[in-house]
This record gives structure tokens, sequence and C-alpha cells, in this order.
């Protein structure tokens, strides 16, 4: 494990910036305009449903496979970045099939699932909780960046799929020179074994609902906005206010995770169910949607760090902690919240999120009580 942080502005941190801009702008891609794209070459509602199950249930089955089978070795890491290109490539060829295409799909969620949790750990390793921030907002820019520019020159549906492409290339490239900066020990298959979820069974139970509680802003906000008479420009507009608002949060947000990260996630998942409560309550005000989403740079920026970070350092096996992370809240999570905002959508859609989000708060001060229990035993 590396003792000293690495400043800045370093041959290193310009590697994980690039790394970070490129993978989510590869997410970017695929969240947004992917589904669109199913849809206009044919493919029905329910089968795009079933499509974007694929990724986040291999991110969610990964962890426990490299608990008991296999080691995240900087070998596996590379396989993983190959294999995301890869898929990207199977994407282009197979996108007329659906059996076909939900195979590539399977694919590409794994590799994704291996890759980010990896560089996650190197990061928290080598940089200091002030430089992170300042590095990982690279991810919200190229996030951001690849949606405004698609948003203004996509015509034709297959060349998402090879700017897809591109981007899984560059990550590829920028990722595989980040193998020399892990100095990590790297766990054993019978040391991963040992991984406990039992342990702090309430604090994965808190970062679960806390997913399931975003289902439906990231799945019916633009809907649910339009519905009430927003415009879908002004609602547009909405979405990219919040990435800004996380850009900012990201880049400031040092000073803040020296306090202590429990109490900051406490925090965070409070504020997260205010601001559902305010979309139920105001849901064609324009003022208040605006003031809404400034709050994700505390649900989502400060949130996620936060969670990352104090993950990282509860539990030995650093890069497995990170794979259970993302396959428990963003793979379970975001699955289950997919589908239950699409059943319960209508007027109480985000009273219920609201309801939920404040739930995983009261989890997550369960887990600090127990966690106190643990540490005095």
């Amino acid at each position: 494990m590396m003792h000293t942080k690495t400043s800045i502005i370093s041959p290193f941190t310009l590697l994980l910036s690039a790394y970070y801009f490129f993978y989510f702008a590869l997410v970017g891609i695929y969240v947004i305009f992917m589904p669109k794209v199913l849809l206009e070459l044919g493919y029905a509602p329910v089968e795009v449903g079933i499509i974007y199950a694929a990724a986040p249930f291999m991110r969610f089955l990964l962890p426990f496979i490299f608990r008991h089978a296999i080691a995240l070795t900087p070998k596996i890491y590379l396989i993983s970045l190959i294999s995301t290109f890869f898929a990207t490539l199977l994407f282009i060829i197979s996108v007329e099939d659906f059996w076909l295409y939900l195979s590539a799909n399977l694919l590409f969620g794994a590799a994704m699932g291996v890759s980010l949790p990896y560089v996650e750990t190197i990061a928290l390793a080598s940089l200091s909780k002030q430089h992170y921030g300042k590095v990982r907002l690279w991810g919200s820019l190229g996030f951001m960046g690849i949606a405004l520019w698609l948003g203004k020159i996509l015509n034709v549906p297959h060349e998402a799929l090879y700017y897809l492409s591109s981007m899984a290339l560059f990550t590829l490239f920028f990722g595989a020179f980040l193998i020399q900066y892990d100095s990590d020990i790297h766990s054993k298959i019978q040391e991963n074994a040992s991984f406990s979820l039992t342990k702090y069974w309430a604090f994965w139970i808190s970062i679960f609902l806390m997913q399931v509680g975003f289902g439906g802003f990231y799945n019916f906000f633009t809907i649910y906005e339009t519905s009430h008479g927003i415009s879908l420009e002004m609602t547009s507009w909405m979405w990219s206010f919040g990435v800004i608002c996380e850009i900012v949060m990201l880049y400031f947000q040092g000073a803040l995770l020296q306090k202590n990260l429990l109490n900051i996630l406490q925090f965070a998942t409070l504020v997260t169910a205010f601001r559902w409560l305010m979309l139920y309550l105001f849901p064609n005000s324009i003022l208040l949607t605006f003031a809404s989403q400034s709050l994700h740079a505390v649900s989502f920026a400060l949130y996620h760090t936060a969670a990352i970070t104090y993950v990282f350092s509860l539990y030995s096996q650093k890069k497995l902690a990170q794979q259970f992370f993302l396959g428990i809240a963003f793979g379970l999570g975001g699955s289950v919240g997919a589908i239950f905002s699409g059943k319960i959508y209508g007027e109480y859609l985000f009273l219920i999120e609201a309801c939920i989000t404040f739930t995983a708060f009261i989890v997550l001060w369960i887990h600090q009580k127990r966690k106190r229990n643990i540490s005095n035993d």
C-alpha cells in the first residue's frame, strides 16, 4: 500500500483523469443513447428493459465469483479492459439479434464491473481525499460532454455504437497504463473467502436502498417533469445543472471528507430523501426543481466519494470491497430501483422514493450503532 499521496499534477493523475473521462463517456453513451437506438432498431420496450437489466445483474453477481474463485490481479483487470472493448465490437455485429446482443451485454456488464473497482482502489490508495474528487470529476465531464456532443450530432442509430467502441478503446489505452501504479498486495482467493457482508449488514442494506430510491429519478425524471408542464428543453437543462453541481462538489469536497465519513453518509442520505420530497411536493415549479437538482452535489457526488472511501477503510480486501459496493449499490439496487419505479410510477412516485431513502438513513444509523458495539468488543 502506498503511504505517500500522489500530487494532483503528475503522469499518474493525468492517466487516471483520462481513464475516468473515457470510462464515464462510455457509460454516458450506453445509458443515455443506446435505449433510444434499440427502440429505433425495432426492439420492444420490454426487450430494452431485459437488456438493461443484464449489465447490472452481472455487476451484482461478479463479486461473489471473485470472493470464491478469482483474485482481482493486474492480469484480470487488463482482460476486463480488453473484454469491454471486445463487447462493444460485438454490439455492432449483434445489435440486430436480441439474444446475441443480450449475450454481449452480459459480457459488457461483467467487464465493466471489474475495471472500475480496480482503478478506484488504486486512486484511493494513491490520492489524498482533497485530490481524489478533483481527478474523479473528469468522469462527470466525460459523461456530460458526450451527452451534449451526441445530443447535437447523432442522426444514424449505428453511429452511437461506433462512438461506444471508440470510448472503450480509449478506456483500454489509458487504463492499461494504470497497472504500473498498483502497489496493493493482491488478496489471494483464500483471503477473499473471509470477506463478510453480514458483519456490516446494515451498511450494505442502506446503500442498496439508497440506489433503489434513485430508480424513479434515473428512469422517470424527464417523463415526470414534462407530464407536469415543464418543457423537454428545460428538463434537459435541469439534468445538466445537476451534473454541473456534481462537478463543483467533486472539486471542493476535500475538506468535507476530513470529517467523520459515516456522518457525511447519513447527512447525504437525509438530504436525498428531502430532495425526492421536494419533487413530490413541487413537480411543476421550475425554481424548486432546479433547487432539488442542486442537491445532486450532495446526494451523488459527496455520497459516492464518502461511500467508496468508507468501504476502502472498512475491509482489508480493498478491491473486492469496491466490487461489492458497485455490485450491491449500482447493480442490484439499480436493477430493483428501475423495475420498482416502473411499477409505482404516478403521482406518488417521489413520495415513495423519499420514504425508501429515509429508510436507508435509518438503517445507516443502525449500522453506526452496531459498528460502535463491534469496535468495543
